[in-house]
C-alpha cells in the first residue's frame, strides 16, 4: 500500500535551505479565491511576498492569479502544480520586480517545457511527435536565455544603469562647457547686430 505526501507540511531537501524561504506560507486553492495557508493573513502574505520579490499587494495578487493559470490540468488549476511553481519561485528567491517577472516566466516555461515532453512521450503518430518535438525544442532553447537573463541583470544591472547615468551626466558637462566656450568666442548675434551685419550693395548712392 502506498501512501501520498501530505500538503500540509513541506520537507527540505537542499543543504542550503534557507529559513526565510522555508518559513514562507503554502497558498490553497478553493473555487473562486485564492488564500494563503497562515494564522495571521497579513503576517502570511507579507513573508510570501517577500518570498517572490513582490513589492505590494497588487504585485503578489496579480503573480499568484498568473501562477494559477499557468498551472491548469485538464481546464482545471491544480493545488500541488501551483505549490511546485511557487517552490521553485523561492528557490529562485527574486529580489525586485524585474526578477520576479522573470523567475516566473522561467517556471511557466519549465512546467510548459514538461507538458510536451510528456504529449512527445505519449504521441502514437508522426503529426504529434512533429508537434511535440518543435515545442520542446523552442521551450528548452528559451529556459537557458533566461537564465542568463537573470545572472546578468543581477550581476551587471545596477553597475551598468549607473555607468549609464554617469556617462550621460558627463556628456551633458562636456557639451555644456563646449558651448560656454563656444559663446565666449565668438559673441551672441542680437537681432540689431544682425541687422548691421547684412551685406551693404555697392552701388553709389544718388543725392538729390
Amino acid at each position: 500500500m502506498t501512501t501520498s505526501p501530505t500538503r500540509n507540511s513541506t520537507t527540505p531537501l537542499a543543504a542550503n535551505d534557507r529559513t526565510g524561504l522555508a518559513s514562507s506560507p503554502r497558498v490553497k486553492l478553493s473555487r473562486r479565491r485564492i488564500s494563503i495557508d497562515h494564522p495571521d493573513p497579513r503576517a502570511g502574505e507579507r513573508l510570501l511576498a517577500d518570498a517572490l520579490g513582490a513589492v505590494d499587494r497588487d504585485a503578489l495578487d496579480g503573480l499568484l492569479k498568473q501562477l494559477v493559470k499557468a498551472s491548469v490540468i485538464g481546464h482545471k488549476p491544480d493545488e500541488a502544480n501551483l505549490a511546485f511553481m511557487i517552490s521553485m519561485m523561492k528557490s529562485i528567491a527574486p529580489r525586485d520586480s524585474i526578477e520576479a517577472m522573470l523567475a516566473a516566466q522561467m517556471v511557466c516555461v519549465h512546467v510548459l517545457a514538461m507538458r510536451c515532453a510528456n504529449r512527445l512521450a505519449y504521441a502514437d503518430d508522426m503529426p504529434r511527435q512533429d508537434s511535440a518535438s518543435r515545442a520542446l525544442a523552442k521551450l528548452v532553447r528559451i529556459f537557458p536565455a533566461q537564465i542568463e537573463a537573470l545572472r546578468r541583470y543581477r550581476n551587471n544591472g545596477e553597475r551598468a544603469i549607473g555607468r549609464r547615468l554617469r556617462g550621460t551626466r558627463r556628456s551633458i558637462r562636456i557639451s555644456s562647457c563646449r558651448s560656454l566656450v563656444w559663446q565666449r568666442r565668438s559673441p551672441c548675434l542680437t537681432p540689431a547686430s544682425a541687422s548691421t551685419d547684412r551685406p551693404t550693395s555697392n552701388k553709389p548712392t544718388h543725392e538729390r
